[in-house]
Order: structure tokens, then sequence, then C-alpha cells
């Protein structure tokens, strides 16, 4: 379970609290205005943006820790790849610094072939397709082996069929590995498709977590507001 306790993020003229808890293996989106601190609150969670109170992952406080210390794996918008390696070598970094092993190569190999990128390890990211790109970013992180991930608008760039695509891939691969998902997005029905429960962030707090089914049909006023209704 992760927690989020009296957590109350403030940079200068900014505040955000957060007070809630999520299962472990849910898949949450997280959506408002922009501005409102949606990707602040990833910060928060995985210790790039100093917060008070307390977050917790299965009853351990991470305060204090340092990001690479967390249970946490992050995935952005721009993919974080680095441009003169291939996409073997981008998602190897996962396991090594350093010259891989043959059987860590073959694990790089195992985990292109699941995002469905046979074939394509020794090509760069200047030669991949955006949606290739963030199958690679995908790959990466599951080798990371952390049970939670924290997504911010991971597809935004890609199309709209492309970017289904992949939160249908993230989702399956998600599920497979029992990992809690925190996504950030700005559309209303990728969170729809996506999340089994969202959070609203909206004028400095972000809510409890409630059902997806439940927000979408039953609109509080910030929602409504955020979805023009």
């Amino acid at each position: 379970m992760l927690t989020l306790e009296q957590l109350v993020i403030v940079q200068d003229d900014f505040h955000l609290s957060a007070d809630w808890s999520v299962p472990t293996g849910c898949q949450l989106a997280i959506i408002g205005p922009s501005g409102g601190g949606k990707s602040t609150l990833l910060g928060a969670v995985s210790g790039f943006v100093s917060a008070n109170g307390r977050v917790l992952w299965q009853g351990e406080a991470l305060d204090g820790l340092p990001p690479g210390k967390r249970p946490n794996a992050m995935l952005f918008q721009d993919q974080n790849l680095f441009p003169h390696l291939t996409a073997a070598q981008n998602v190897g970094l996962a396991l090594s610094q350093k010259r891989l092993t043959a059987a860590q190569q073959s694990v790089v190999e195992q985990a292109l072939g699941r995002v469905g990128l046979q074939g394509l390890e020794g090509r760069k990211p200047g030669q991949l397709s955006g949606g290739q790109q963030s199958r690679v970013a995908l790959a990466r992180l599951l080798l990371q082996d952390r049970p939670l991930w924290l997504l911010d608008e991971p597809f935004a760039a890609l199309g709209p069929g492309l970017r289904l695509e992949m939160l249908a891939l993230v989702k399956q691969i998600a599920t497979e590995a029992g990992a809690t998902v925190l996504m950030v997005t700005h559309d209303p029905e990728d969170a729809r498709r996506f999340a089994d429960a969202i959070v609203v962030v909206d004028n400095g707090i972000a809510q409890a977590p409630r059902p997806t089914a439940e927000v979408f049909d039953n609109p509080d006023e910030a929602l409504r507001q955020y979805l023009g209704q």
C-alpha cells in the first residue's frame, strides 16, 4: 500500500496537500487543471520534490530516502533516452552502467521482445518512431523491477491510436507484474480507459482516490469545471 500521510508541498505561493492511501496493484490516474500540481505530487512521492508529512510504502516511511533508494520507477513524456545509445543499450542501463554480461544481454532482449521490439535492439532513438521510443522506455522501466510506477504523461506526444495502444500495453504489463501505478494525464478518456481509481487535483488539494466509474458518473464541482460541464 502507498500512503500519503498529511503530505504538504509548499513552493513559494504554491501549496498542495494529500492525505490518502492506495492499495498495492491499483492503477491510479491523477487528473486536474494545468498548474494544479499533478507532476509535483509525483515528484514528492519519488523524492525529487521536498514535502512535509510522510510517504509510506507497505507501512515503511520513505522520507529522507534519495530517489534511487525508493521503490519507484518513473516514465516521462520525453522518455529520457540517450540518443547515442542503441535501444538495447538504453534498456540495459536499468541493469548496469557497465558492459553487460551475456545473461544480462539476454534479459534486455527479452524485455524488448515483451514490448514488441524484436529485431530493433541495434537501432538508436533517432531511427525509431515515437511509439517505438515509448516502448524502449517501457522496457527499461520493466527491468528496473520496482513495484511502484510513476508515469508523468508518458504518451502525450503520441497520436490517439498509438497512445491508446501504449496505455493498453502498460495496463497489461502492470497487471501481470502486480505494480502499483500513478499516472498523470490531461486526457479524461485516458484516465477512464486506464485507471481503477482517480485522484482529482484542484485548488491545492489532491483528493482521495475514488473508483473511476463513480468519479465520472457523479463528478464533483471541481471535476465538472475541469471537464467543462
